[in-house]
């Protein structure tokens, strides 16, 4: 363990309301990677665990003086498990917290069933929403299937639609799209912003140095996802459409400032997930990993979240760069990169000591940005 090291307080808890998914995504970490057990989980998470997940997040939240949490409903699809338990579960945790104190709530959703009864229902319990979109029809279509092979855009987009495009736009918290490079990078994003998202978070599809991502050879210097964001943040730069939480968050890190996120940087880890069944485990993204990466010996109905914090797992994403490989701490981008996600790092011989496997895409996509950044700044002093 870190000398001196001391565990930071869980501040964000996803709760995986729902195991199971009305979608058959072929990217999805959840369902088509190497952790296979939702399998053996409650379809719906029980009022019960609910009740006792609400008690231990109250908990957590007064012994660490904790005045504000964020709650993240998540799956599976989180709008199988149904309104009223969804207004249940939001309820009983506010129920725990001490008066004053702030739980934000928002929930990620494919949106199939995003409807006006839930939309009601979010606007009158705060709960933000996220929505899943790969960019236009063809795009998303790739891999946000049926089971039955049928593309899910035309409904997706009517759902977010009427989240976007109506007095309910405050509770839109953005869109999530899955980067697949063979997707123009231009206009995926200006499909993204034909719906007006406060904020779009480009993600890196999930894989590793034994399992490596799409058209990621690991080992090979090439920077396919880099090319593929760079136009985007080049545009973006210039224009500042909507939030790009990728950029955002390189940007504060290059300017001294913490990340927010847990997928760049070197700023602890700071959630906790409970699966349907009530087991604590750590970033349900360690399932794209191996069977049981995600999995701890907690269960809500004996242990507090406490209890997580010591897990030698959990300090390791706690601890920044001591946990990196020599190679990432020897880099001149470490602060920025901070080795990149950490299930990213994951190899089946040398477990996560390792740079990422999209190290040559993060090299090259932080330096572009603080190149761009610091000939701005330049710029800007000699106009003074």
């Amino acid at each position: 363990m870190a000398t001196g090291w001391k565990p930071h307080a869980f501040r964000q808890f996803i709760l995986k309301i729902h195991s199971r998914c009305d979608l058959a995504c072929r990217h999805c970490y959840v369902y088509e990677m190497a952790d296979q057990n939702w399998r053996n989980q409650p379809r719906r998470m029980s009022e019960a665990i609910a009740k006792k997940v609400a008690q231990r997040i109250g908990e957590h939240a007064m012994t660490h003086g904790l005045t504000e949490v964020d709650v993240i409903l998540h799956g599976g699809e989180p709008l199988l498990a149904g309104p009223d338990f969804i207004a249940y579960v939001v309820r009983a945790i506010r129920r725990e917290m001490d008066t004053g104190s702030a739980v934000n709530v928002s929930i990620q959703t494919n949106g199939m069933r995003l409807d006006e009864e839930f939309l009601k229902l979010f606007e009158q319990l705060g709960i933000r929403v996220g929505v899943s979109l790969d960019g236009d029809a063809v795009a998303h279509d790739r891999h946000r299937l049926f089971r039955d092979g049928r593309g899910s855009y035309d409904l997706v987009s009517d759902a977010i639609g009427r989240l976007s495009r109506s007095r309910y736009h405050g509770l839109f918290s953005g869109l999530l799209c899955t980067i697949d490079v063979r997707n123009d990078p231009l206009k995926t994003f200006e499909a993204l912003l034909t719906f007006d998202p406060p904020a779009v978070d480009f993600l890196l599809p999930h894989g590793n140095w034994s399992t490596p991502p799409p058209f990621r050879d690991a080992g090979s210097s090439s920077t396919p996802y880099a090319d593929w964001l760079i136009p985007i943040f080049d545009r973006w730069y210039r224009t500042a459409e909507t939030e790009v939480r990728l950029f955002t968050e390189i940007l504060r890190l290059i300017t001294g400032r913490p990340s927010r996120s847990e997928s760049i940087g070197l700023s602890p880890a700071l959630l906790a997930v409970v699966e349907t069944d009530g087991s604590i485990e750590q970033s349900d993204i360690l399932k794209s990993a191996y069977h049981g990466a995600s999995a701890t010996p907690l269960h809500v109905l004996r242990d507090p979240f406490d209890a997580a914090l010591r897990l030698p797992s959990l300090v390791a994403r706690q601890i920044g760069i001591e946990a990196l490989s020599p190679v990432c701490r020897e880099c001149d981008v470490v602060t920025a990169c901070g080795g990149g996600l950490y299930a990213h790092r994951y190899d089946e011989n040398s477990g996560f000591r390792n740079p990422s496997v999209y190290c040559p895409d993060l090299y090259a996509l932080v330096s572009h940005i603080h190149r761009v950044f610091a000939e701005d700044v330049a710029r800007m002093r000699g106009n003074r």
